[in-house]
C-alpha cells in the first residue's frame, strides 16, 4: 500500500528532505506541499501529514489534521510536555507522533541517559545548533531533560538567579549554543563523586534523519493515539 503524504513547511530544509525521502521510497507518494501561505484544507485527503514548521503554525496543523482523521508526524520544535498534553487525547481515531529528533543514534543516547539518571544527582545538558536555528533550547534537549527528570525524580534547582547557568527544564540546566559550522550536537553530562559521565551525540548532516522519518511515517499510519519520541517508534 502506498501512503499519500502531505508535507507542511515544504520550503524549509527539513521539508525538502521529507520530499526527497518520499521521492525515493516506493512506500510513499507526495499528496501535497504546504508553505506559510497555503490553506490547511490542501492537506485533506492525505494519509499522513509530516510537519516541520514553527510551533504556532504546527498547533493549527495538528488540530486541522486530527479534525479530519489524518495521521500526523511532527518534527517541529516547541512541543513541550504541557502542550502535548493539550492535544494528546484528541488522537483517538488517528495517530499523532511527535518526534523532537529523528536520529536513531540520538534516540539511543537519550535512552542511555535515562538509564544513567537514577545513579547521579548532578546533570546538565549542552546542545549546539546552527546560528540560523530560531528557537532555544532545542526540542531534543527539552525532551531529554524531561525524560532524565522522570527517571531520576526532582532535581534541586541550582543558582536560579544566574542567567549564565542555563534554562531550567525540570530542574536541569540546559545550555544552548548557536554557532556557524555546527549541524547538531548534544551532550548530557552527569556528575558523580570524583568522576563525570558524558553522553554525546553529533549529527553530521540531515541525512541522519532519513531512516527515523520514514519509520515514523509508517508507524503513524499503523497506530492510533499519541506517541512522543523516536524510541517507541523503533522499539527501544
Amino acid at each position: 500500500m502506498t501512503l499519500n503524504i502531505s508535507v507542511t513547511g515544504a520550503t524549509g530544509r527539513m521539508g525538502r528532505l521529507v520530499e526527497d525521502i518520499i521521492e525515493h521510497d516506493d512506500r510513499f507518494a507526495l499528496h501535497s506541499t504546504l508553505d506559510s501561505h497555503s490553506s490547511l484544507s490542501k492537506m485533506e485527503g492525505a494519509d499522513v501529514v509530516v510537519d516541520f514548521t514553527i510551533y504556532d503554525a504546527s498547533r493549527k496543523i495538528v488540530d486541522h489534521a486530527l479534525d479530519h482523521g489524518i495521521d500526523v508526524v511532527v518534527g517541529t520544535s516547541g512541543w513541550n510536555a504541557e502542550r502535548i498534553a493539550e492535544v494528546a487525547d484528541r488522537a483517538d481515531r488517528s495517530s499523532l507522533v511527535i518526534v523532537p529528533n529523528f536520529s536513531v543514534s540520538s534516540a539511543l543516547a537519550t535512552k542511555l541517559a535515562q538509564l544513567a539518571a537514577p545513579l547521579y544527582d548532578s546533570v546538565e545538558v549542552v546542545e549546539a545548533h546552527p546560528a540560523r536555528k530560531k528557537d532555544s533550547p532545542s526540542g531534543t534537549a527539552v525532551r531529554t531533560a524531561e525524560l532524565i527528570a522522570a527517571a531520576h525524580g526532582p532535581y534541586a534547582q541550582p543558582n536560579t538567579d544566574q542567567t549564565a547557568r542555563g534554562q531550567l527544564v525540570e530542574g536541569i540546566p540546559v545550555h544552548s549554543l548557536r554557532l556557524q559550522g555546527v549541524d547538531a550536537v548534544q551532550q548530557v553530562i552527569f556528575g558523580g563523586t570524583a568522576e563525570t559521565l558524558t553522553l554525546r551525540h553529533d549529527t553530521l548532516s540531515i541525512d541522519a534523519y532519513r531512516d527515523g522519518i520514514a519509520r515514523s511515517i509508517v508507524f503513524a499510519h499503523e497506530q492510533t493515539g499519541t506517541t512522543v519520541g523516536l524510541a517507541d517508534v523503533i522499539g527501544l
